[in-house]
């Protein structure tokens, strides 16, 4: 894939298989998209923890959104991708506003997609550091 258009019919293809999706209900919302780097906004407000703060598995959330979704488009139509492993570090609170996540790949083979994923709030500041591994798959068939 390598028209921008593509590759985000790619992404509301994904978005439309599941319409009532996590990623729906936290507000994630996907500005670019490639194979090799994606970003998506999500808003504070809604998915903040008991003390108003954004809460970290908001951070985690946006980070394995933005690290499978990568891992799809990488992997293409016919395979799978499942997640793998994820981690993060909490670096700052965001209270208000939007955090953005940007996804960058740290390695696309046959098998394995990793991203780092880096979470940063309205001022720039990052508020959260993620590494996302996706398992590739062949797709089962008549899925």
């Amino acid at each position: 894939m390598t028209d921008t258009s593509d590759r985000m019919a790619a992404v509301a293809r994904m978005r439309a298989m599941n319409p009532h999706s996590l990623m729906d209900r936290m507000g994630i919302e996907i500005v670019e998209a490639a194979p090799d780097r994606l970003v998506a906004t999500m808003p504070v407000e809604g998915n903040t923890q008991p003390y108003g703060l954004l809460h970290g598995g908001a951070s985690v959330v946006l980070a394995e959104t933005l690290g499978s979704m990568g891992a799809a488009l990488h992997a293409g139509a016919d395979r799978a991708v499942v997640g793998l492993d994820i981690n993060a570090t909490h670096h700052r609170a965001a209270r208000s506003g939007m955090v953005t996540g940007t996804a960058t790949a740290l390695s696309l083979g046959r098998t394995l997609a990793c991203y780092e994923v880096v979470v940063t709030d309205d001022e720039g500041r990052r508020i959260c550091t993620s590494r996302i591994t996706c398992l590739i798959r062949d797709a089962a068939p008549g899925a």
